[in-house]
């Protein structure tokens, strides 16, 4: 497996960021795949795979390049450079287009874990993955970059509020199960691949969402490194956690989708971009479900997240068991 070791004073420096960059590697990760997670994935596949793959076969090389870059099982380092907090995709992606080209060639062979074909031994590479990033951000993720964007916001304003109740272990054995697990001794196991670990104390630790169900780590040795994860999946698919039919019958489905979506806190914004209601809608289920005691609302930072109560998880449990 491979681990970080970090001291406390950065595990507590730690934070999470949103990078549309990070975003756009994601989708192009999902749209290489081609197989969708779940019906949001799928319908998203069905608008966008065909002219990806119609952009491709009109160009061999770059095709070769996204397979060779995204490897077996490690992304070539420069099209993973670290995104800074607040930095836009066209700054980003300004650091893979600026990449050494030998330095580039060298990464693919480490993603293809075997030398590099002859079609790839060029110096264009880097302009190549930075043009095709450029297509997957304009053509199939800006679109949705602001829905998105709130979808990953409520994953934070989640996991945040989880650090204050139960502490960073938890969190961070949750970011990608089966993956990224607190070892104790103050180290942070990143993933399941034999490599040697790496001592980051005193480096920026940030935690990076992503819509898509993907993930991987990245660094800027020495001062930056990054564990990019997929965002809670009934975020990403509010489907993934299906309202019981009683609990439909009895609150509504519109309001009863909001107080499942309320086992994890989540603002009135975070709520009206994962459900597709209205922000009146979604403010009125509130006011109910508040007045019946159903979910609480407390102030972080500059929002206000409204979370299930006791009796809310009650509810929620029984009408599940009654439909079981």
């Amino acid at each position: 497996m491979g681990w970080w070791q970090l001291n406390a004073d950065t595990l507590a420096r730690s934070r999470f960021v949103l990078s549309p960059f990070t975003e756009t590697l994601a989708s192009l990760k999902l749209l290489h795949a081609g197989t969708p997670a779940h019906p949001g994935e799928q319908a998203w596949l069905r608008a966008h795979l065909p002219a990806y793959r119609a952009r491709l076969a009109a160009d061999p090389t770059t095709a070769r390049l996204v397979r060779a870059a995204l490897g077996r099982s490690w992304i070539a380092d420069f099209v993973t450079p670290t995104p800074k907090d607040g930095e836009s995709f066209e700054e980003v992606v300004a650091r893979v287009r600026s990449a050494d080209p030998a330095a580039a060639r060298a990464h693919l062979t480490v993603s293809l874990a075997g030398p590099l074909p002859a079609v790839l031994d060029r110096d264009d590479l880097p302009d190549r993955a930075a043009a095709l990033l450029e297509y997957v951000w304009t053509r199939t993720v800006r679109p949705y970059w602001d829905r998105r964007r709130r979808i990953l916001e409520a994953d934070v304003a989640a996991r945040t509020a989880r650090v204050s109740q139960g502490g960073w272990a938890a969190v961070l054995d949750s970011l990608r199960p089966g993956q990224t697990r607190w070892l104790g001794e103050n180290r942070l196991q990143v993933n399941l691949h034999e490599y040697p670990p790496r001592e980051i104390s005193g480096a920026e630790l940030v935690f990076m969402p992503v819509t898509p169900r993907t993930g991987w780590v990245s660094w800027e040795e020495p001062d930056r490194y990054a564990l990019v994860y997929a965002c809670t999946g009934a975020l990403a698919d509010p489907g993934a956690r299906p309202v019981p039919a009683s609990l439909g019958a009895l609150l509504g489905p519109a309001r009863a989708t909001v107080l499942v979506l309320l086992g994890s806190p989540m603002s009135t914004s975070q709520l009206v971009a994962v459900t597709g209601q209205s922000l009146g809608s979604v403010g009125r289920h509130l006011r109910v479900l508040l007045d019946a005691g159903l979910v609480e609302r407390r102030r972080a930072g500059r929002s206000v997240l409204y979370s299930r109560t006791a009796a809310g998880d009650t509810l929620v449990d029984a009408r599940r068991r009654s439909d079981t």
